[in-house]
């Protein structure tokens, strides 16, 4: 939410718009009940207790209490799903029902890799199938759950491309001194910044040892948290095996403020895929987040990735799978300091250009106003 829906939600009330957030703190659950302000924007945190019968009439009262005139229920599936169904069902001539994907739920997506028991996998798909033709409008964060959407029967006038913005600021001036802190001084440096679970982590480090037998010296700098720890786990113990111990800084997790500076003291990132429905219905935003920062990457050509990266213009760009290339391509960037800086100025014109959530904003409103895309 805070990645998608809150920085959505910004520069609609520096419009003059009154937007609140309503959803229950799954990631931070001593936080239910809580209610704020960041930046203008309400936030409601509901509580979490009544199962999920409870926490669905919670969050419709909330809703139906602030008394909207426009509710974004962001994802067809599960709580959201219910109080989607509720408005189309009961409020659609008061209420004007904008519902977003940022996902493929069903099968081929969130369904196949999530633990989820086989009547939730049902509802869910069932759900998504629903919320993609019910609804006065219909947000889609790529351009493969456009065509999807399409497929599935919503009219063309509905559907609005509302690809991510970057989830950080661009702001990256303290970089050289992050690179101190960090230990890296004067090594080339490649980013691993993934979630590890959208391709084969045995593939990535095949990529690292080859341009590690090029640049001995290479440092891996790994942020983030894997989504599944089994993931995380192997990665680790496939690095060791390669002989990249030593290679390896790895910081973990690391805050909103911090990360812009932590993303630029890297050379070079890479971002692997797989050529799956549900990697090419995703829309990256880490990937968003290092090109915001100026940070140039080599990338595999899955969905969203090519309306980020732009082949020797914004990033390098290669077919999934096509390791030889992206371990050379990713070994020459490192040692082109040139290249570096132009395709990472190509990088971050791209995304200001492109990408700012104060220019995605206007897709928002036209979807809040009835303006056809």
């Amino acid at each position: 939410m805070r990645s998608r829906a809150l920085r959505l939600a910004k520069p609609l009330v520096r419009r003059g718009y009154a937007v609140k957030l309503i959803m229950p703190p799954w990631q931070t659950p001593k936080e239910a009940g809580r209610d704020w302000q960041e930046e203008g924007v309400e936030i409601t945190y509901t509580a979490l207790n009544g199962g999920p019968v409870g926490i669905a009439q919670r969050l419709l009262r909330a809703t139906m209490d602030w008394k909207p005139d426009v509710v974004h229920t962001f994802k067809p599936k599960a709580y959201s799903g219910l109080i989607a169904w509720w408005l189309w069902t009961f409020r659609r001539n008061r209420i004007r029902l904008v519902v977003d994907t940022d996902d493929w739920e069903g099968q081929g997506g969130w369904n196949d890799l999530a633990p989820y028991s086989p009547l939730q996998k049902r509802f869910f798909a069932w759900q998504e199938r629903w919320g993609l033709n019910n609804n006065h409008a219909l947000t889609v964060a790529s351009r493969t759950l456009q065509s999807l959407a399409w497929a599935n029967g919503a009219s063309l006038h509905r559907v609005f491309y509302l690809p991510n913005g970057p989830g950080i600021s661009d702001d990256a001036h303290q970089a050289i001194g992050m690179r101190r802190e960090l230990g890296l001084n004067n090594r080339p440096v490649v980013l691993i910044y993934s979630r590890l679970f959208e391709f084969d982590t045995e593939r990535l480090v095949t990529i690292l040892r080859k341009v590690h037998s090029k640049i001995p010296d290479l440092a891996i700098l790994l942020v983030g948290l894997g989504l599944f720890e089994e993931d995380a786990v192997t990665f680790l113990q496939e690095l060791n095996a390669a002989g990249l111990q030593d290679a390896l800084v790895e910081i973990g997790w690391v805050g909103e403020q911090e990360l812009p500076h932590v993303l630029a003291a890297a050379d070079a990132g890479i971002y692997l895929m797989e050529d799956t429905l549900l990697n090419r219905t995703k829309c990256p935003v880490k990937l968003a987040d290092m090109l915001c920062v100026g940070l140039p990457a080599v990338a595999e050509d899955v969905g969203q990735v090519r309306e980020y990266i732009i082949h020797q213009q914004t990033g390098l760009l290669y077919p999934p799978g096509d390791i030889d290339n992206l371990a050379s391509g990713l070994a020459d960037l490192l040692q082109d300091e040139k290249e570096r800086i132009r395709l990472g100025q190509g990088a971050r014109d791209h995304i200001r250009s492109h990408f700012s959530w104060e220019q995605l904003a206007n897709i928002a409103e036209r979807a809040y106003i009835g303006v056809e895309p």
